[in-house]
């Protein structure tokens, strides 16, 4: 039996989606977001620090996380390193929304042979990974900040551009819309008074959707090398630097920033989903991401 042939009372009910589930996910992602702003107040240490002497010290009082290689602090690192991958995968994750929204708000409103195009274009970068396609996009504007940024936005606002392209065909046939252009409303009136603000919700929804994508996405490139700069302090680039020490046993160096993203990317999967199964199954359908 599949989602949609379930009762909604059911499918509120399952394990994760209910209001205890729900109630978790708020309070790990408002501590997290209050650990990551604070730290440099209530923890005010230099995250890129260097301290030979004190290399792969295992979890203490005095470093909970224990250290990595270089003497660096884990838990205070990773806070750091977890407020750099959100912002990057929010700030991502709204280029790609504002990309796939203009493109399938073209698409939507003129429609003719330009939907046909862009539809096209869509249905081609689709077909290729979007890692291998973010990877070539870094290397060719070299590892960077902004560089992963908008690799991550031009790979992930295909699903975006489809949501507003077959929600503004849909309003386009309905009877307000007709009733708004026979009172001689002019096409801009009508795409902004009458079509963004159905459009709207949809967007918010995918933006946050795409966030904890965003993250996984920053945090893969990272682990490569092939993301943020390595002197940056990212959930990805601690990943990466805590191989050389798995092989010593300071396991604490990658599992702890990797337990964190695992848990905080959770959350938000916890917090998006509910407020995805809000909504009609069609449009649950399309944001499948």
């Amino acid at each position: 039996m599949t989602d949609l042939a379930l009762p909604a009372r059911v499918r509120r009910s399952r394990p994760g989606t209910g209001r205890a589930g729900a109630v978790v996910a708020w309070a790990v992602l408002v501590g997290a977001g209050l650990a990551c702003l604070l730290a440099p107040v209530l923890w005010p240490l230099d995250e890129s620090a260097v301290d030979l002497a004190r290399t792969r010290l295992a979890p203490s009082w005095a470093h909970p996380a224990g250290t990595d290689d270089l003497g660096r602090d884990v838990a205070h690192r990773s806070l750091y390193g977890l407020r750099v991958s959100l912002l990057v995968g929010a700030v991502a994750a709204i280029v790609a929304t504002v990309i796939g929204g203009l493109v399938g708000a073209v698409a939507g409103t003129l429609g003719g042979w330009v939907d046909r195009v862009l539809m096209r274009v869509v249905d081609t970068i689709a077909a290729l990974p979007h890692l291998l396609l973010g990877i070539f996009i870094v290397a060719m504007l070299r590892p960077s900040l902004g560089a992963v940024i908008l690799s991550i936005g031009l790979t992930h606002w295909l699903s975006t551009a489809r949501i507003v392209r077959s929600e503004l065909l849909s309003l386009r046939t309905r009877p307000f819309i007709d009733a708004a252009i026979s009172g001689g409303a002019s096409r801009p009136r009508v795409i902004l008074r009458h079509l963004l603000p159905h459009v709207l919700p949809r967007l918010a929804l995918a933006t946050t959707l795409m966030v904890p994508h965003a993250v996984w996405h920053e945090t893969a490139l990272s682990f490569l090398g092939l993301g943020l700069p390595p002197h940056l302090a990212s959930v990805g680039n601690m990943i990466n630097d805590g191989q050389r020490s798995l092989l010593t046993g300071a396991w604490w160096a990658s599992i702890v920033p990797g337990l964190l993203l695992v848990v905080v990317t959770l959350a938000l999967a916890v917090l998006t989903g509910r407020w995805r199964d809000r909504l009609d199954p069609r449009v649950r359908a399309e944001l499948n991401l």
